[in-house]
C-alpha cells in the first residue's frame, strides 16, 4: 500500500488497481507538486465543505468518472452538477469493494463561499476510518482535541493517522500528540501544515516527538510516498 502526501491535507492512498484520495487541494496550492490532471483514482473522499480541502473534487471526479464520498448535504452539492456521488453521515459505514469507509466525528466547520456574502451550509465535518485488507487508516478532517478521540482508538486498531498540526484553525502539534496517544495509533503523518502563513510548523519535530512517546513520526515532504506494509 502506498500513501502519498500530496501537500495541506490530501493524501491517496494505492494498491495495486486501487486508489483513492482525500481533501484534494492542488490547485492553488503553493506545496503542492501535482496537477489534478496527474491523479488517478475511484473515490474522492471529502471531510468537509473548505475550498483548501474540496478544490479539485470536481475535476478529478470528472477525469476519472471517480465517485465523491461526503457528508449528505456536500454530496448532493456535487450531485446537482452531474457527479457520481455517496452522501453519508457521522457513524454510518459504506463498502466500496475493496475498502469500508466509516465518518468519525470530527470537531471544526463545515461551508462552502460560493460568493460574497453567501455561504453555505454543507453539514457536519468529518473524518474517516478506511479499513483497507488488513490495514486501519484514519484521516481526522481538520478537526481540535476532543475526548471521543480515545472511543475512534479503542473501537479501531489505527495502523495509520493522519493528524492537522498547524493550530490556529485545527489542533497544533502539542494537542496532536495527545490525539496520537488516545487514539493509540501506531504510526502517524502530520497534514494542514506550512500552506499559509498562519499555519507553519515544523513536521520533523513533530516526528521526532511521537517517536519519544513511543508512536512512529512520519513526515512527509509533498509530492512523497510512503509504502504501508499490513
Amino acid at each position: 500500500m502506498i500513501v502519498k502526501y500530496h501537500g495541506h491535507s490530501c493524501i491517496q492512498i494505492t494498491e495495486g488497481e486501487h486508489s483513492v484520495i482525500i481533501d484534494p487541494f492542488l490547485t492553488g496550492n503553493p506545496t503542492a507538486i501535482a496537477g489534478p490532471e496527474e491523479v488517478k483514482v475511484q473515490y474522492i473522499l471529502l471531510t468537509h465543505a473548505h475550498g483548501d480541502h474540496t478544490a479539485d473534487a470536481e475535476a478529478i471526479a470528472r477525469a476519472n468518472d471517480a465517485t465523491i464520498i461526503a457528508t449528505y448535504e456536500l454530496a448532493t452539492y456535487y450531485s446537482w452538477k452531474g457527479l457520481k456521488t455517496i452522501g453519508m453521515n457521522i457513524g454510518g459505514s459504506l463498502d466500496i469493494g475493496f475498502a469500508k469507509v466509516k465518518l468519525v466525528h470530527a470537531f471544526h466547520s463545515s461551508g462552502m463561499i460560493v460568493e460574497k456574502g453567501q455561504i453555505l451550509y454543507m453539514g457536519m465535518p468529518g473524518g474517516f476510518v478506511i479499513d483497507w485488507n488488513d490495514t486501519t487508516l484514519l484521516h481526522t478532517g481538520d478537526t481540535g482535541l476532543f475526548g471521543d478521540m480515545k472511543m475512534i482508538g479503542e473501537r479501531h486498531d489505527i495502523d495509520l493517522a493522519f493528524l492537522p498540526i498547524g493550530d490556529l484553525l485545527t489542533m497544533g502539534p502539542e494537542d496532536a500528540l495527545t490525539a496520537a496517544e488516545w487514539l493509540q495509533a501506531k504510526a502517524v503523518i502530520p497534514i494542514h501544515y506550512n500552506t499559509f502563513p498562519g499555519i507553519v510548523q515544523d513536521p520533523d519535530k513533530f516526528a521526532k516527538a511521537l517517536d519519544e512517546q513511543g508512536v512512529k513520526g512520519i513526515a512527509l515532504s509533498p509530492g512523497a510516498s510512503y509504502e504501508l506494509n499490513s
